[in-house]
């Protein structure tokens, strides 16, 4: 057998598929040839298309850019009216240019495909460059992005001027007012980032305010005790603001996260051991404290035992390194107020005698700096701040003054002023953001004016602006340095929040304009969650995982949110009758006592039927027939009736 040739299987290809084949393989298209793509043609081809919008798009721009720089010449010409060597040198020029752009159009189609100009077209700076040298011969006034230079130039000349000015920097248009409660707010804390902030009281109450979550009610998100029956003396975020400090009127300072639960506790001391070197923590009524700008997790305290300690939230058993302010003669003296430097090497006291010593974070024994009449002795200074550049340092004495020092030459006071009463052994000052101004509280007696908030100048420590606050003490002032705000505490349980729209940072802006929101009808109907920790498992309650969830799941059930029962369709279930139905129960109970008359007169209402019972006796009256007795005496006739029936002769006679 002869296999067929060459030409043989060609024509049979030629001649299509085969039609047995197709209906073998299921489907008809076998055999035909797949299409090929040549890609490099397709790509070859895109690029073109594409080096030809992007030369019609150059040439409307520069078609577009001639006519406006003809526009322009047209009118300095105008206005300065130039000679006519001049306008003959423009319109040289104008030619020049555009032959330029003419033989350079040329240059590039005559150009390998290589240089040609594929995509976006070319940016604005670019292509203003080669016409420059225009700009450079024509006569006149500068052109317009001189002006625009010189504009900026005075803008900036106006900002200079109000830098100078640090008063219209002070962000007072607008304020917001948190009711913290009825007494003193002694404490104050805002985190770095400035979104969330903390207040502290005589009430014992530590209250957190969320500036994102807040609406216009201006309510606390939480409130806590975590001192029980001590005064909170001092609040403040640590430098990330993931903890808080915690400093009250007892020997032990508690350390708290972002939503209130206890982090640590710090030790109490040996209140019998006389070096207070030898214990581990603090014996007697805690004053301040102050977290470490730098390392994460220190902190220090000062107490009336007349130490200054510092701590590390890793090791609450025992305290890091113990500082002893001393009086010249040796002698214990109790601090009142401590704080770090900017960059955490120094540690800052005020003592009861006057005197405010720094020390070398590291070197414990000896005070770097000591002034020993920095204020009056026997008088509480309640605040020491550092500035911002780290070498100032600003006393708040309760001898009512505020003194500025220079850490490098502490021998004397820069500046003082006097005239600021105070009244709490906690009311602070501190710097403005630009460390240009130094801000303090006033106190006042109850009834007798309204505190103010002081700003002086740094500079020449002049009183350039006060605000008036309220009728009660300026306790507590922070001016925070991102959100550019002033928050105030109040001796009359307020926590103020002043800001400007314009030059202050989210904050109290976020939560002014949000609307009230109204109570939802589900948080009132939701029962009280009863903690049982020693009941047996079969009568222990899960606890609630979600406020919210749980609000859903309690409003659904009718038992928990008393829903009442709806009204019964048909002929009743569970015991209870239909309001209206086929059965004679459902017909009786709804018509049987059924009257519509008016019974507001009793005795109307019973002699209505008296007409009727009389003509026909019914109910009473044919059951007492047989057994009624008949009555035996007559029936008295009235007056009237006699004087009828009397005779004549009688009437006549009278």
């Amino acid at each position: 057998m002869e296999r067929p040739g060459p030409s043989e299987v060609t024509g049979s290809d030629a001649s299509g598929p085969d039609p047995q084949l197709a209906a073998t393989m299921g489907f008809t298209g076998f055999g035909k040839k797949a299409r090929t793509f040549d890609l490099e043609a397709m790509f070859e081809q895109t690029r073109r298309t594409a080096v030809e919008r992007s030369r019609k798009t150059l040439e409307a721009r520069e078609k577009e850019e001639e006519m406006n720089r003809e526009k322009e010449l047209r009118r300095q010409n105008e206005d300065i009216e130039p000679t006519s060597s001049g306008s003959h040198v423009v319109r040289d020029c104008s030619k020049s240019s555009s032959r330029d752009t003419s033989s350079s159009e040329s240059e590039e189609s005559s150009g390998s495909s290589d240089d040609e100009l594929i995509g976006p077209p070319l940016p604005l700076k670019m292509m203003k460059e080669p016409s420059n040298h225009i700009e450079e011969d024509i006569l006149g006034p500068l052109p317009p992005p001189l002006y625009e230079e010189v504009e900026e130039d005075d803008d900036d000349d106006g900002d200079s001027e109000e830098e100078e000015n640090p008063v219209q920097k002070i962000p007072d248009s607008h304020e917001i007012t948190l009711k913290h409660g009825t007494k003193t707010v002694s404490a104050l804390g805002l985190d770095p980032s400035g979104a969330r902030l903390v207040t502290g009281g005589y009430d014992y109450d530590v209250k957190f305010w969320d500036f994102a979550g807040m609406d216009a009610s201006f309510k606390a998100f939480r409130s806590l005790q975590p001192c029980e029956c001590h005064q909170i003396k001092s609040l403040q975020y640590s430098n990330t603001g993931d903890m808080i400090l915690v400093v009250s009127g007892s020997s032990q300072a508690k350390v708290i996260d972002r939503d209130g639960f206890e982090v640590m506790e710090c030790i109490k001391g040996d209140q019998y051991i006389v070096d207070m070197a030898n214990t581990k923590g603090h014996t007697a009524m805690l004053h301040t404290g102050s977290w470490h700008p730098k390392i994460k997790g220190e902190f220090m305290t000062c107490s009336n035992d007349a130490t200054v300690r510092t701590w590390e939230v890793e090791n609450p058993r025992k305290q890091r390194s113990v500082f002893k302010p001393r009086t010249m003669q040796g002698k214990k003296v109790i601090p009142t107020t401590c704080t770090y430097s900017r960059d955490g090497n120094l540690i800052a006291a005020a003592c009861q005698n006057g005197s405010i010593q720094i020390w070398d974070r590291n070197l414990t024994v000896h005070p770097k700096f000591h002034y020993k009449q920095a204020h009056d002795p026997g008088t509480d200074t309640s605040c020491v701040a550092f500035s911002y550049d780290g070498n100032v340092l600003a006393s708040r004495g309760g001898d009512d003054t505020l003194k500025l020092w220079d850490i490098r030459q502490f021998n004397k006071p820069l500046f003082s002023a006097s005239g600021l009463p105070t009244l709490f052994p906690m009311t602070d000052c501190c710097f403005s953001p630009d460390d240009k101004l130094i801000v303090t509280g006033t106190s006042v007696q109850r009834g007798c004016g309204s505190g103010k908030l002081v700003f002086f100048e740094r500079r020449t420590f002049q009183r350039v602006y006060e605000i008036d606050i309220t009728d009660a003490s300026v306790v507590r002032c922070l001016w925070h340095p991102k959100l550019n705000q002033i928050m105030v505490g109040t001796g009359n349980g307020l926590a103020k929040v002043y800001y400007d729209p314009n030059k202050s940072q989210r904050g109290a802006k976020l939560c002014v304009v949000k609307t009230q929101r109204k109570a939802k009808q589900a948080e009132t109907l939701t029962q009280d969650y009863i903690i049982t920790p020693h009941a047996l498992p079969m009568f222990r309650e899960p606890r609630q995982r979600s406020t919210r969830k749980q609000l859903e799941k309690d409003r659904l059930d009718p038992l928990k949110s008393h829903k009442p029962e709806p009204p019964v369709a048909g002929p009743g279930r569970g015991g209870r009758v239909g309001t209206h139905g086929g059965t004679l129960s459902s017909y009786i109970v709804k018509n049987i006592a059924l009257d519509k008359t008016d019974d507001s007169n009793p005795r109307e209402a019973i002699l209505r039927h008296a007409k009727a019972a009389e003509d026909n006796p019914y109910w009473v009256s044919p059951a007492y027939s047989k057994t009624q007795p008949k009555t035996m005496f007559a029936q008295v006739e009235s007056d009237d009736e006699e004087a009828k029936n009397e005779p004549e002769w009688k009437k006549r006679k009278i």
